[in-house]
């Protein structure tokens, strides 16, 4: 509700063409026009299994994440979400045989560092699993969302990075908070585990995030993200 006063009071404009009004106008909004694919980067991470995202990072799109996640635009966890729900929709389809289409999902994000979380004041890839959760709810896949995963100390900031540091960083980075884990076993569900982030670069901490959740006997059919990086999309 502050942001929305904020907004209101000191204005806001579309990130996408800086129209006067809303954070994404109706005109970007549909433009967006994701086409969810397999994202496999080269050189493929070990480890990685099935890479999707909605759409290629860039344009309205990048200036949508970058604005969520560095500015504190929280309007735009709803349209991200959204998208993320698009590619994790467009995986299930691809990966499920219809007789386990009806598991019930369990969204796993890709955590940030305690430090980063505190510099900017919000966690932007759980705001969107939220929203992915309930979009894939009403589209008929029963999803939840659950922090299962944690960072360990010393894991460096990974802007700037090439995909030979992204690896070595990410190593070990991160573990799988026990409790978390003791509360999902305690309903005694099956459920097909998608690990999801906002962006997809060289696939190394998706890996990473999936290493992580099978050390504890729970695969990931998937790695899911809003957007992959122009070089690590295929050409369709």
């Amino acid at each position: 509700m502050l942001d929305s006063f904020r907004d209101l009071v000191l204005g806001s404009t579309c990130v996408g063409c800086a129209r006067p009004g809303r954070l994404l106008c109706t005109t970007c909004a549909d433009a967006l026009d994701p086409h969810p694919a397999p994202a496999w980067p080269t050189p493929r991470p070990p480890g990685l299994t099935d890479p999707w995202a909605a759409t290629a990072y860039d344009g309205t799109v990048r200036a949508m994440i970058l604005g969520h996640k560095e500015r504190r635009l929280l309007g735009l966890a709803g349209p991200l979400g959204e998208l993320l729900a698009t590619a994790a929709d467009a995986a299930l389809a691809d990966l499920l045989p219809v007789a386990d289409d009806r598991v019930p999902l369990l969204l796993v994000p890709v955590p940030s560092r305690p430090s980063t979380i505190r510099q900017r004041g919000h966690e932007p890839t759980t705001s969107l699993v939220r929203v992915a959760a309930a979009r894939l709810t009403a589209l008929g896949h029963p999803a939840r969302w659950a922090p299962l995963l944690r960072t360990r100390p010393g894991l460096a900031d990974q802007s700037g990075l090439g995909a030979g540091a992204r690896a070595v960083n990410l190593a070990g980075a991160f573990r799988v908070h026990a409790p978390a884990v003791r509360r999902l076993a305690q309903g005694g569900h099956a459920f097909h585990a998608l690990v999801c982030d906002d962006v997809l670069t060289t696939g190394a901490t998706a890996a990473e995030a999936q290493r992580a959740l099978r050390s504890v006997g729970l695969p990931p059919l998937a790695a899911v993200a809003v957007a992959a990086t122009r070089r690590r999309t295929p050409v369709e």
